[in-house]
Protein backbone atom coordinates (compact mmCIF):
# COMPACT_ATOMS: atom_id res chain seq x y z
CA UNK A 1 0.00 0.00 0.00
CA UNK A 2 1.23 3.49 -1.29
CA UNK A 3 1.85 5.60 1.98
CA UNK A 4 1.28 9.23 2.16
CA UNK A 5 2.73 11.73 3.56
CA UNK A 6 1.01 15.17 4.72
CA UNK A 7 3.69 17.98 5.71
CA UNK A 8 1.65 21.01 7.05
CA UNK A 9 4.06 24.89 6.85
CA UNK A 10 4.32 26.34 10.41
CA UNK A 11 5.17 30.00 8.71
CA UNK A 12 2.93 32.04 8.37
CA UNK A 13 1.58 33.99 5.24
CA UNK A 14 3.59 37.34 3.95
CA UNK A 15 2.92 39.91 5.59
CA UNK A 16 3.97 43.49 4.35
CA UNK A 17 5.86 46.17 5.97
CA UNK A 18 3.82 48.21 8.34
CA UNK A 19 5.34 51.09 6.94
CA UNK A 20 5.11 52.89 3.80
CA UNK A 21 7.90 54.74 2.57
CA UNK A 22 6.01 56.57 0.18
CA UNK A 23 3.84 58.54 2.96
CA UNK A 24 4.53 61.92 3.12
CA UNK A 25 2.46 62.08 6.66
CA UNK A 26 3.34 60.19 9.30
CA UNK A 27 -0.14 58.92 11.46
CA UNK A 28 2.12 58.98 14.55
CA UNK A 29 2.24 63.18 13.48
CA UNK A 30 -1.27 63.17 13.13
CA UNK A 31 -2.50 61.51 16.44
CA UNK A 32 0.02 63.88 17.85
CA UNK A 33 -1.55 67.06 16.21
CA UNK A 34 -5.04 66.33 16.74
CA UNK A 35 -4.38 65.47 20.63
CA UNK A 36 -2.30 68.87 21.47
CA UNK A 37 -4.87 70.76 18.96
CA UNK A 38 -8.15 69.31 20.38
CA UNK A 39 -6.38 70.08 24.29
CA UNK A 40 -6.08 74.10 23.01
CA UNK A 41 -9.22 74.16 21.47
CA UNK A 42 -11.20 72.55 24.00
CA UNK A 43 -9.60 75.30 26.57
CA UNK A 44 -10.26 78.27 24.16
CA UNK A 45 -14.17 77.24 23.88
CA UNK A 46 -13.96 77.05 27.43
CA UNK A 47 -12.96 80.51 27.03
CA UNK A 48 -15.10 81.91 24.39
CA UNK A 49 -18.17 80.55 26.68
CA UNK A 50 -17.50 84.07 28.90
CA UNK A 51 -20.75 83.00 30.42
CA UNK A 52 -19.67 84.53 33.81
CA UNK A 53 -18.48 88.05 32.39
CA UNK A 54 -21.64 88.26 30.06
CA UNK A 55 -23.37 88.13 33.34
CA UNK A 56 -21.18 90.47 34.73
CA UNK A 57 -21.81 93.10 31.66
CA UNK A 58 -25.49 92.63 31.89
CA UNK A 59 -25.69 93.62 35.95
CA UNK A 60 -23.23 96.83 34.94
CA UNK A 61 -25.31 97.97 31.89
CA UNK A 62 -28.59 97.28 33.83
CA UNK A 63 -27.30 98.96 37.18
CA UNK A 64 -26.68 102.03 35.17
CA UNK A 65 -29.67 101.58 33.14
CA UNK A 66 -31.84 101.90 36.63
CA UNK A 67 -29.87 104.72 37.70
CA UNK A 68 -30.59 106.46 34.75
CA UNK A 69 -34.18 105.82 35.24
CA UNK A 70 -34.57 107.04 38.42
CA UNK A 71 -33.03 110.58 37.34
CA UNK A 72 -35.73 110.43 35.02
CA UNK A 73 -38.45 109.52 37.16
CA UNK A 74 -37.32 111.84 39.69
CA UNK A 75 -37.18 114.84 37.01
CA UNK A 76 -41.11 113.80 36.00
CA UNK A 77 -42.30 113.84 39.48
CA UNK A 78 -40.86 117.35 39.81
CA UNK A 79 -41.44 118.66 36.87
CA UNK A 80 -43.86 117.28 34.92
CA UNK A 81 -47.14 117.19 37.10
CA UNK A 82 -49.77 119.21 38.32
CA UNK A 83 -52.95 119.52 40.03
CA UNK A 84 -55.73 117.66 39.17
CA UNK A 85 -58.87 119.05 37.65
CA UNK A 86 -62.03 118.51 38.67
CA UNK A 87 -64.40 116.43 36.48
CA UNK A 88 -67.31 118.18 34.21
CA UNK A 89 -70.64 118.36 36.09
CA UNK A 90 -73.46 115.78 35.69
CA UNK A 91 -75.77 118.02 32.66
CA UNK A 92 -78.36 115.37 33.51
CA UNK A 93 -78.21 115.37 37.41
CA UNK A 94 -76.85 119.13 37.74
CA UNK A 95 -74.72 118.13 40.13
CA UNK A 96 -71.98 120.13 40.82
CA UNK A 97 -68.48 118.31 40.57
CA UNK A 98 -66.67 116.93 43.29
CA UNK A 99 -64.06 119.20 44.52
CA UNK A 100 -60.31 117.87 43.73
CA UNK A 101 -57.96 117.87 47.33
CA UNK A 102 -55.23 120.34 46.67
CA UNK A 103 -52.45 117.30 47.49
CA UNK A 104 -53.53 115.28 43.93
CA UNK A 105 -51.78 115.59 41.13
CA UNK A 106 -51.18 114.13 37.68
CA UNK A 107 -48.85 113.47 34.97
CA UNK A 108 -49.03 116.36 32.08
CA UNK A 109 -48.90 114.25 29.31
CA UNK A 110 -47.25 117.30 27.12
CA UNK A 111 -44.86 118.19 29.37
CA UNK A 112 -43.97 114.83 29.93
CA UNK A 113 -43.37 114.58 25.92
CA UNK A 114 -41.10 117.96 26.22
CA UNK A 115 -38.86 116.59 29.44
CA UNK A 116 -38.48 113.46 27.85
CA UNK A 117 -37.60 114.28 24.57
CA UNK A 118 -34.83 116.73 26.29
CA UNK A 119 -33.48 113.73 28.84
CA UNK A 120 -32.42 111.56 26.11
CA UNK A 121 -31.17 114.11 23.81
CA UNK A 122 -27.59 112.63 24.83
CA UNK A 123 -28.55 109.00 25.54
CA UNK A 124 -29.45 105.92 23.32
CA UNK A 125 -31.80 104.47 25.78
CA UNK A 126 -35.12 104.13 24.46
CA UNK A 127 -37.94 105.57 26.77
CA UNK A 128 -41.58 105.11 27.47
CA UNK A 129 -44.08 107.04 29.29
CA UNK A 130 -47.13 105.24 30.83
CA UNK A 131 -49.90 106.73 32.80
CA UNK A 132 -51.91 105.07 35.97
CA UNK A 133 -54.37 103.81 33.70
CA UNK A 134 -51.72 102.00 31.66
CA UNK A 135 -51.95 104.27 28.49
CA UNK A 136 -48.58 105.38 26.44
CA UNK A 137 -48.26 109.07 26.55
CA UNK A 138 -44.66 109.11 25.57
CA UNK A 139 -42.04 107.44 23.81
CA UNK A 140 -38.84 108.69 22.52
CA UNK A 141 -38.83 106.83 19.16
CA UNK A 142 -42.29 108.40 18.34
CA UNK A 143 -41.98 112.50 16.88
CA UNK A 144 -45.46 113.57 16.72
CA UNK A 145 -45.82 117.05 14.48
CA UNK A 146 -47.91 118.76 11.86
CA UNK A 147 -47.06 115.90 9.37
CA UNK A 148 -48.31 113.68 11.75
CA UNK A 149 -46.57 110.74 13.47
CA UNK A 150 -42.54 109.87 12.48
CA UNK A 151 -41.15 106.70 14.50
CA UNK A 152 -37.34 106.62 14.42
CA UNK A 153 -35.46 103.46 14.04
CA UNK A 154 -32.13 103.17 14.52
CA UNK A 155 -29.90 101.55 11.65
CA UNK A 156 -27.23 99.89 12.20
CA UNK A 157 -23.81 101.56 10.81
CA UNK A 158 -22.61 100.61 6.75
CA UNK A 159 -20.24 97.65 5.95
CA UNK A 160 -17.23 98.73 4.86
CA UNK A 161 -15.06 95.89 5.54
CA UNK A 162 -13.62 93.32 2.73
CA UNK A 163 -15.18 89.93 1.75
CA UNK A 164 -12.48 88.12 4.01
CA UNK A 165 -13.27 90.46 7.44
CA UNK A 166 -17.25 89.78 6.51
CA UNK A 167 -16.64 85.96 5.86
CA UNK A 168 -14.26 85.92 9.39
CA UNK A 169 -17.19 88.26 11.42
CA UNK A 170 -19.89 85.66 9.48
CA UNK A 171 -17.88 82.37 11.18
CA UNK A 172 -17.41 84.51 13.81
CA UNK A 173 -21.38 85.35 14.55
CA UNK A 174 -22.63 81.88 13.41
CA UNK A 175 -20.11 79.94 16.48
CA UNK A 176 -21.00 82.52 18.99
CA UNK A 177 -24.77 81.78 18.28
CA UNK A 178 -24.35 78.27 18.97
CA UNK A 179 -22.52 78.69 21.81
CA UNK A 180 -25.61 78.31 24.59
CA UNK A 181 -26.60 81.00 26.91
CA UNK A 182 -28.99 83.36 25.80
CA UNK A 183 -31.68 80.79 25.99
CA UNK A 184 -33.02 81.16 29.22
CA UNK A 185 -34.10 84.96 28.70
CA UNK A 186 -37.67 85.24 27.49
CA UNK A 187 -38.49 86.86 24.25
CA UNK A 188 -38.67 90.54 23.76
CA UNK A 189 -41.86 90.88 21.39
CA UNK A 190 -42.74 95.01 20.17
CA UNK A 191 -46.24 95.72 20.22
CA UNK A 192 -48.05 97.90 18.02
CA UNK A 193 -50.64 99.58 20.17
CA UNK A 194 -48.41 99.60 23.11
CA UNK A 195 -50.29 99.41 26.67
CA UNK A 196 -48.34 99.17 30.49
CA UNK A 197 -50.21 95.68 30.55
CA UNK A 198 -47.96 93.77 27.94
CA UNK A 199 -45.19 94.35 29.62
CA UNK A 200 -44.40 93.22 32.91
CA UNK A 201 -42.17 95.43 34.26
CA UNK A 202 -44.23 98.28 33.49
CA UNK A 203 -47.16 97.01 34.82
CA UNK A 204 -44.94 96.73 38.25
CA UNK A 205 -43.56 100.15 38.08
CA UNK A 206 -48.05 100.94 38.37
CA UNK A 207 -47.95 98.98 41.42
CA UNK A 208 -45.29 101.15 43.18
CA UNK A 209 -42.09 98.56 42.52
CA UNK A 210 -39.12 99.05 40.45
CA UNK A 211 -38.31 96.25 37.96
CA UNK A 212 -36.33 95.04 35.48
CA UNK A 213 -35.82 92.13 33.02
CA UNK A 214 -33.36 91.28 30.59
CA UNK A 215 -35.35 89.94 27.09
CA UNK A 216 -33.46 88.60 23.95
CA UNK A 217 -34.05 89.35 20.40
CA UNK A 218 -35.11 87.01 17.42
CA UNK A 219 -36.06 89.38 14.46
CA UNK A 220 -35.89 88.44 11.15
CA UNK A 221 -32.97 88.83 9.21
CA UNK A 222 -31.30 89.80 12.22
CA UNK A 223 -28.83 88.35 14.46
CA UNK A 224 -29.94 87.29 18.24
CA UNK A 225 -29.31 90.11 20.49
CA UNK A 226 -30.35 90.97 23.51
CA UNK A 227 -32.54 94.43 25.11
CA UNK A 228 -32.73 95.37 28.79
CA UNK A 229 -35.73 97.24 30.34
CA UNK A 230 -36.28 99.25 33.70
CA UNK A 231 -39.10 100.32 34.86
CA UNK A 232 -39.21 103.16 37.55
CA UNK A 233 -42.57 104.50 38.99
CA UNK A 234 -43.03 108.38 39.03
CA UNK A 235 -43.89 109.42 42.16
CA UNK A 236 -45.26 112.87 43.98
CA UNK A 237 -45.53 112.42 47.74
CA UNK A 238 -46.11 108.34 47.48
CA UNK A 239 -48.49 109.06 44.72
CA UNK A 240 -47.78 106.80 42.00
CA UNK A 241 -48.39 109.48 38.90
CA UNK A 242 -47.39 106.73 36.14
CA UNK A 243 -44.13 105.32 35.03
CA UNK A 244 -40.97 105.29 33.26
CA UNK A 245 -39.79 102.62 31.23
CA UNK A 246 -35.88 102.46 29.43
CA UNK A 247 -35.11 100.22 27.59
CA UNK A 248 -31.62 99.80 25.84
CA UNK A 249 -30.12 97.14 23.59
CA UNK A 250 -27.30 94.66 23.85
CA UNK A 251 -24.81 95.80 21.32
CA UNK A 252 -22.09 97.43 23.77
CA UNK A 253 -22.45 93.83 25.47
CA UNK A 254 -21.76 92.00 22.53
CA UNK A 255 -19.19 94.49 21.12
CA UNK A 256 -17.34 94.04 24.89
CA UNK A 257 -17.88 90.77 24.45
CA UNK A 258 -16.67 90.35 20.93
CA UNK A 259 -13.81 92.24 21.79
CA UNK A 260 -12.44 89.74 24.24
CA UNK A 261 -13.25 87.14 22.14
CA UNK A 262 -10.97 88.40 19.61
CA UNK A 263 -8.46 89.03 21.94
CA UNK A 264 -8.72 85.57 23.10
CA UNK A 265 -8.67 84.12 19.39
CA UNK A 266 -6.19 86.00 18.48
CA UNK A 267 -3.84 84.59 21.76
CA UNK A 268 -5.05 81.11 20.57
CA UNK A 269 -3.70 81.54 16.80
CA UNK A 270 -0.31 82.38 18.17
CA UNK A 271 -0.46 79.14 20.52
CA UNK A 272 -2.31 77.24 17.86
CA UNK A 273 0.90 78.14 15.24
CA UNK A 274 3.16 77.25 18.33
CA UNK A 275 1.46 74.01 19.55
CA UNK A 276 1.62 72.64 15.75
CA UNK A 277 5.23 73.59 15.00
CA UNK A 278 6.16 71.73 18.29
CA UNK A 279 3.87 68.93 17.86
CA UNK A 280 5.71 68.54 14.53
CA UNK A 281 8.97 68.47 15.70
CA UNK A 282 8.01 66.27 18.69
CA UNK A 283 6.45 64.08 16.15
CA UNK A 284 9.33 64.43 14.11
CA UNK A 285 11.83 63.24 16.69
CA UNK A 286 9.80 59.95 17.69
CA UNK A 287 8.04 59.46 14.19
CA UNK A 288 11.80 59.89 11.94
CA UNK A 289 13.83 57.35 14.09
CA UNK A 290 11.23 54.78 14.76
CA UNK A 291 10.24 55.00 10.53
CA UNK A 292 14.21 54.83 10.46
CA UNK A 293 14.13 51.81 12.41
CA UNK A 294 11.81 49.77 10.88
CA UNK A 295 13.25 50.37 7.49
CA UNK A 296 16.58 49.07 8.54
CA UNK A 297 14.30 46.27 10.13
CA UNK A 298 12.45 45.26 7.11
CA UNK A 299 15.80 45.45 5.14
CA UNK A 300 17.03 42.99 7.95
CA UNK A 301 14.21 40.58 7.14
CA UNK A 302 14.46 41.08 3.26
CA UNK A 303 18.26 41.45 2.77
CA UNK A 304 20.58 38.63 1.47
CA UNK A 305 23.41 40.33 3.30
CA UNK A 306 25.10 41.42 6.56
CA UNK A 307 25.68 45.10 5.43
CA UNK A 308 22.18 46.23 6.75
CA UNK A 309 22.90 48.45 10.19
CA UNK A 310 20.38 49.23 12.55
CA UNK A 311 20.70 53.02 12.73
CA UNK A 312 22.12 54.00 16.56
CA UNK A 313 20.29 56.33 18.68
CA UNK A 314 21.72 55.55 21.96
CA UNK A 315 22.69 58.68 22.54
CA UNK A 316 19.35 60.36 22.71
CA UNK A 317 18.79 58.62 26.14
CA UNK A 318 15.11 57.95 25.73
CA UNK A 319 12.67 54.99 24.89
CA UNK A 320 13.50 55.46 21.15
CA UNK A 321 17.20 54.74 22.32
CA UNK A 322 16.38 51.90 24.02
CA UNK A 323 14.65 50.62 20.81
CA UNK A 324 17.63 50.70 19.38
CA UNK A 325 19.94 49.48 21.41
CA UNK A 326 17.79 46.72 21.71
CA UNK A 327 16.83 46.23 17.82
CA UNK A 328 20.83 45.96 17.29
CA UNK A 329 21.34 43.89 20.25
CA UNK A 330 18.78 41.52 18.97
CA UNK A 331 20.41 41.63 15.47
CA UNK A 332 23.42 40.70 16.47
CA UNK A 333 22.19 38.07 18.71
CA UNK A 334 20.45 36.88 15.35
CA UNK A 335 23.74 36.68 13.13
CA UNK A 336 25.18 35.14 16.10
CA UNK A 337 22.45 32.39 16.37
CA UNK A 338 23.02 32.04 12.81
CA UNK A 339 26.85 31.73 12.68
CA UNK A 340 26.08 29.46 16.02
CA UNK A 341 23.72 27.22 13.65
CA UNK A 342 25.77 27.36 10.67
CA UNK A 343 28.68 26.05 12.36
CA UNK A 344 26.90 23.67 14.79
CA UNK A 345 25.78 22.27 10.84
CA UNK A 346 29.62 22.30 9.86
CA UNK A 347 30.47 20.21 13.23
CA UNK A 348 27.41 17.68 13.02
CA UNK A 349 28.69 16.90 9.23
CA UNK A 350 32.34 16.44 10.08
CA UNK A 351 31.37 14.30 13.53
CA UNK A 352 29.03 12.29 11.70
CA UNK A 353 31.58 12.35 8.22
CA UNK A 354 34.14 10.38 10.76
CA UNK A 355 32.06 7.31 11.41
CA UNK A 356 30.39 7.35 8.21
CA UNK A 357 33.60 6.63 6.39
CA UNK A 358 34.51 4.39 8.67
CA UNK A 359 31.53 2.44 8.64
CA UNK A 360 31.75 2.44 4.64
CA UNK A 361 34.85 1.17 4.29
CA UNK A 362 34.43 -1.77 7.09
CA UNK A 363 31.37 -2.46 4.94
CA UNK A 364 32.86 -2.47 1.62
CA UNK A 365 35.80 -4.16 3.25
CA UNK A 366 33.78 -6.80 4.60
CA UNK A 367 32.28 -7.92 1.82
CA UNK A 368 35.89 -9.49 -0.10
CA UNK A 369 37.44 -11.11 3.09
CA UNK A 370 36.97 -14.71 3.20
CA UNK A 371 38.75 -15.08 6.52
CA UNK A 372 36.38 -15.72 9.26
CA UNK A 373 38.67 -14.10 11.96
CA UNK A 374 38.92 -10.81 10.17
CA UNK A 375 35.21 -10.70 9.11
CA UNK A 376 34.36 -10.77 12.84
CA UNK A 377 36.75 -8.02 13.73
CA UNK A 378 35.12 -6.02 11.01
CA UNK A 379 31.89 -6.45 11.88
CA UNK A 380 32.68 -5.29 15.48
CA UNK A 381 34.00 -2.16 13.97
CA UNK A 382 30.68 -1.78 11.97
CA UNK A 383 28.59 -2.16 15.67
CA UNK A 384 31.00 0.23 16.96
CA UNK A 385 30.29 2.84 14.25
CA UNK A 386 26.79 2.08 14.69
CA UNK A 387 26.48 2.66 18.48
CA UNK A 388 28.96 5.87 18.39
CA UNK A 389 26.51 6.86 15.18
CA UNK A 390 23.29 6.16 17.68
CA UNK A 391 25.27 8.16 20.66
CA UNK A 392 26.18 11.42 18.22
CA UNK A 393 22.89 11.65 16.81
CA UNK A 394 21.30 11.28 20.57
CA UNK A 395 23.46 14.16 22.02
CA UNK A 396 22.92 16.42 18.95
CA UNK A 397 19.53 16.00 19.25
CA UNK A 398 19.22 16.71 22.81
CA UNK A 399 21.37 20.09 21.95
CA UNK A 400 19.43 21.28 19.37
CA UNK A 401 16.61 20.69 21.41
CA UNK A 402 17.84 22.24 24.42
CA UNK A 403 17.30 26.13 23.26
CA UNK A 404 13.58 25.72 22.32
CA UNK A 405 13.12 23.62 25.86
CA UNK A 406 14.35 26.40 28.21
CA UNK A 407 13.19 28.98 26.19
CA UNK A 408 9.52 27.60 27.01
CA UNK A 409 9.66 25.58 30.12
CA UNK A 410 8.82 27.81 33.42
CA UNK A 411 11.48 28.45 36.50
CA UNK A 412 10.86 27.19 39.56
CA UNK A 413 12.94 26.53 43.25
CA UNK A 414 15.40 24.11 42.52
CA UNK A 415 17.58 23.04 46.43
CA UNK A 416 21.06 22.74 45.06
CA UNK A 417 22.23 20.83 48.06
CA UNK A 418 19.65 18.38 47.95
CA UNK A 419 19.90 17.83 44.64
CA UNK A 420 24.05 17.29 44.89
CA UNK A 421 23.07 14.67 48.13
CA UNK A 422 21.04 12.58 45.71
CA UNK A 423 23.46 12.44 42.79
CA UNK A 424 26.02 11.35 45.92
CA UNK A 425 23.71 8.55 46.59
CA UNK A 426 22.95 7.33 43.06
CA UNK A 427 26.93 7.36 42.55
CA UNK A 428 27.50 5.08 45.72
CA UNK A 429 25.05 2.86 44.89
CA UNK A 430 26.49 2.34 41.24
CA UNK A 431 29.96 2.21 42.57
CA UNK A 432 29.41 -0.25 44.71
CA UNK A 433 31.68 -3.84 44.64
CA UNK A 434 33.74 -1.63 43.02
CA UNK A 435 37.04 -0.79 44.55
CA UNK A 436 38.82 1.04 42.23
CA UNK A 437 35.62 3.17 41.11
CA UNK A 438 36.39 7.09 42.22
CA UNK A 439 34.81 8.09 45.13
CA UNK A 440 32.67 10.58 45.54
CA UNK A 441 32.67 13.34 48.32
CA UNK A 442 29.68 16.54 48.65
CA UNK A 443 30.24 18.94 51.21
CA UNK A 444 27.44 20.90 51.96
CA UNK A 445 27.20 23.52 54.49
CA UNK A 446 24.38 23.05 57.19
CA UNK A 447 21.72 25.28 57.20
CA UNK A 448 22.96 26.92 54.12
CA UNK A 449 20.26 27.65 51.92
CA UNK A 450 21.16 26.78 48.12
CA UNK A 451 17.92 27.30 46.61
CA UNK A 452 18.06 28.33 43.49
CA UNK A 453 15.04 29.06 40.53
CA UNK A 454 15.44 26.81 37.59
CA UNK A 455 14.72 23.43 35.74
CA UNK A 456 15.54 21.27 37.86
CA UNK A 457 15.66 18.25 35.26
CA UNK A 458 18.87 20.21 32.93
CA UNK A 459 20.29 21.34 36.20
CA UNK A 460 21.30 17.78 37.38
CA UNK A 461 22.21 16.94 33.93
CA UNK A 462 24.65 19.44 34.28
CA UNK A 463 25.83 18.29 37.36
CA UNK A 464 26.07 14.58 36.49
CA UNK A 465 28.25 15.73 33.29
CA UNK A 466 30.78 17.47 35.80
CA UNK A 467 30.75 14.65 37.97
CA UNK A 468 30.98 11.62 35.17
CA UNK A 469 33.67 14.17 33.15
CA UNK A 470 35.86 14.06 36.25
CA UNK A 471 35.18 10.24 37.22
CA UNK A 472 36.65 9.56 34.28
CA UNK A 473 39.62 11.73 34.58
CA UNK A 474 40.54 10.46 38.27
CA UNK A 475 42.39 7.82 38.59
CA UNK A 476 41.43 4.56 40.29
CA UNK A 477 40.81 4.96 43.64
CA UNK A 478 40.81 8.38 43.35
CA UNK A 479 38.55 10.90 44.73
CA UNK A 480 36.36 13.58 43.32
CA UNK A 481 35.09 16.42 45.49
CA UNK A 482 31.87 18.32 45.43
CA UNK A 483 31.20 21.25 47.32
CA UNK A 484 28.23 23.74 47.45
CA UNK A 485 28.09 27.03 49.15
CA UNK A 486 26.47 30.34 48.95
CA UNK A 487 28.19 33.44 47.88
CA UNK A 488 26.25 36.68 48.27
CA UNK A 489 23.23 36.54 45.55
CA UNK A 490 24.49 33.32 44.19
CA UNK A 491 24.88 29.45 44.59
CA UNK A 492 29.16 28.28 43.42
CA UNK A 493 29.45 24.42 43.02
CA UNK A 494 32.92 23.53 42.27
CA UNK A 495 33.49 20.07 41.56
CA UNK A 496 37.33 18.23 41.41
CA UNK A 497 38.91 15.86 40.36
CA UNK A 498 42.52 14.39 41.05
CA UNK A 499 43.21 13.93 37.42
CA UNK A 500 46.05 14.96 34.54
CA UNK A 501 44.24 18.08 34.40
CA UNK A 502 43.64 20.39 31.98
CA UNK A 503 45.98 21.20 28.66
CA UNK A 504 47.50 24.52 29.12
CA UNK A 505 45.11 26.95 27.09
CA UNK A 506 42.59 25.13 26.69
CA UNK A 507 40.11 25.95 29.54
CA UNK A 508 37.67 28.09 27.15
CA UNK A 509 38.06 25.48 24.74
CA UNK A 510 36.68 22.07 26.35
CA UNK A 511 33.35 23.99 26.51
CA UNK A 512 33.18 24.24 22.24
CA UNK A 513 31.17 21.88 20.76
CA UNK A 514 32.80 18.37 20.15
CA UNK A 515 35.98 19.22 21.72
CA UNK A 516 37.65 16.09 22.97
CA UNK A 517 40.31 15.70 25.10
CA UNK A 518 40.20 12.19 26.76
CA UNK A 519 42.00 10.08 29.06
CA UNK A 520 44.86 7.82 28.05
CA UNK A 521 43.73 4.43 27.30
CA UNK A 522 40.22 5.43 26.63
CA UNK A 523 37.79 3.65 23.77
CA UNK A 524 38.19 6.17 21.38
CA UNK A 525 34.21 7.53 20.49
CA UNK A 526 32.99 6.61 24.11
CA UNK A 527 31.97 10.70 24.28
CA UNK A 528 30.64 12.88 21.74
CA UNK A 529 32.20 16.32 22.89
CA UNK A 530 28.92 17.79 23.53
CA UNK A 531 28.73 17.36 27.34
CA UNK A 532 30.63 20.11 28.70
CA UNK A 533 29.36 22.69 25.61
CA UNK A 534 25.13 21.46 26.59
CA UNK A 535 26.21 22.32 30.38
CA UNK A 536 27.55 25.92 29.76
CA UNK A 537 24.62 26.29 27.32
CA UNK A 538 22.22 25.02 30.38
CA UNK A 539 23.95 27.05 32.93
CA UNK A 540 23.99 30.35 30.67
CA UNK A 541 20.36 29.80 30.08
CA UNK A 542 19.77 30.26 34.00
CA UNK A 543 21.84 33.19 33.77
CA UNK A 544 24.62 31.74 35.55
CA UNK A 545 28.34 31.30 34.25
CA UNK A 546 30.92 28.21 34.71
CA UNK A 547 34.42 28.23 34.29
CA UNK A 548 37.40 25.31 34.31
CA UNK A 549 41.01 25.63 35.67
CA UNK A 550 43.79 23.05 37.21
CA UNK A 551 44.44 22.52 41.23
CA UNK A 552 47.57 22.56 42.02
CA UNK A 553 49.55 21.38 45.04
CA UNK A 554 52.06 22.56 47.11
CA UNK A 555 54.79 22.32 44.71
CA UNK A 556 52.65 24.18 42.29
CA UNK A 557 52.58 20.76 40.26
CA UNK A 558 48.85 20.60 38.34
CA UNK A 559 46.67 17.70 40.48
CA UNK A 560 43.71 17.92 38.63
CA UNK A 561 40.72 20.34 37.17
CA UNK A 562 38.30 21.80 39.26
CA UNK A 563 34.92 23.26 37.83
CA UNK A 564 33.34 26.14 38.99
CA UNK A 565 29.72 26.70 38.56
CA UNK A 566 27.68 29.40 39.60
CA UNK A 567 24.22 30.46 40.11
CA UNK A 568 22.29 33.35 40.54
CA UNK A 569 19.68 32.95 43.66
CA UNK A 570 17.14 35.13 41.20
CA UNK A 571 16.80 35.62 37.86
Amino acid sequence: MASVTVTRSSERPHRRPAHQPGRRLSPLTVRVLAVNVLALALLVGGLLYLGRYQDRLIDAEMEALQTQARIFATALGEGAVQRAEAPPADRESGEAPAEIPPEIYELSPELARQMVRRLVEATETRTRLFTPDGRLVSDSRVLTGSAGTIQIVELPPPDESGAPTRAAVALYNWLTDTIPGRDAFPLYREQPDARAAQYPDAEHALAGEESSTVWRTERPGERPGLVLTVAIPIQRYKQVLGTVMLSRGGAEIDEAIRSVRFDILRVFAIALAVTVLLSVYLAGTIARPIRRLARAADRVRTGHGRQVEIPDFTGRGDEIGDLSGTLRDMTAALWARMDAIERFAADVAHEIKNPLTSLRSAVETVSRVNDPGRRERLMAIIADDVQRLDRLISDISNASRLDAELSRARLEPVDIGAMLAMLADIHAATAEGAPDHPQLSVTIPTGADLTVPGLEGRLTQVFQNLIANAVSFSPPGGTVHVAARREGGAVVVTVADSGPGIPEGKEEAIFERFYTERPAGEKFGTHSGLGLSISKQIVEAHAGGIAAANRRDESGEVAGAVFTVRLPVTV
